[in-house]
């Protein structure tokens, strides 16, 4: 009688969440996971103040910003700032990558993705310590822990508390 293998992800890219000015080490952390199984990157960049309108597994997903007037050029620094790290990180590198831009709530925004893309395990990162980031995580919850309690796939979690970008 063979043993049965437990469906612990998928044979799919390894699905990373970043953020703007977010230290690298996510980032570099992702990349060595994917070289050594590899495997491809999809990172993950989910929109603030965006929330999710429409979506269906087999077409685009739709969002829109909550005050578009206000967000659209910070948004688009945020993309390209996460982008010119994303190029940065991976230059020389041999894996496969590409960037995703999503909208609604980052955690459950990044387990919509893997599932989707029938993911390996999903990379996040924790949060920087201070203030502003315990008040968000008090109202909000933090992406990594959503993550890791939502989610049928494995989830790998890189502190970054005391890395600098």
């Amino acid at each position: 009688m063979g043993k049965e293998q437990p469906n612990v992800g998928g044979a799919g890219p390894i699905v990373t969440g970043v953020l703007p000015k977010q230290p690298r080490r996510v980032v570099l952390e992702a990349r060595s996971l994917a070289e050594s199984l590899g495997s491809a990157l999809v990172f993950a960049y989910v929109q603030p103040n965006s929330y999710l309108v429409e979506w269906e597994l087999k077409k685009d997903i739709v969002g829109s910003s909550l005050h578009p007037s206000d967000i659209d050029e910070d948004m688009e620094a945020d993309s390209a700032d996460v982008l010119h790290v994303l190029q940065s990180a991976m230059a020389g590198s041999k894996v496969e990558w590409s960037l995703r831009v999503l909208a609604g709530d980052p955690g459950k925004a990044l387990a919509r993705l893997g599932s989707e893309l029938h993911a390996r395990l999903i990379v996040v990162g924790t949060r920087h310590k201070g203030v502003g980031a315990r008040v968000s995580e008090l109202l909000n919850g933090s992406t990594a822990s959503h993550v890791v309690a939502h989610q049928f796939l494995p989830v790998v979690v890189v502190p970054v508390h005391h890395d600098e970008r």
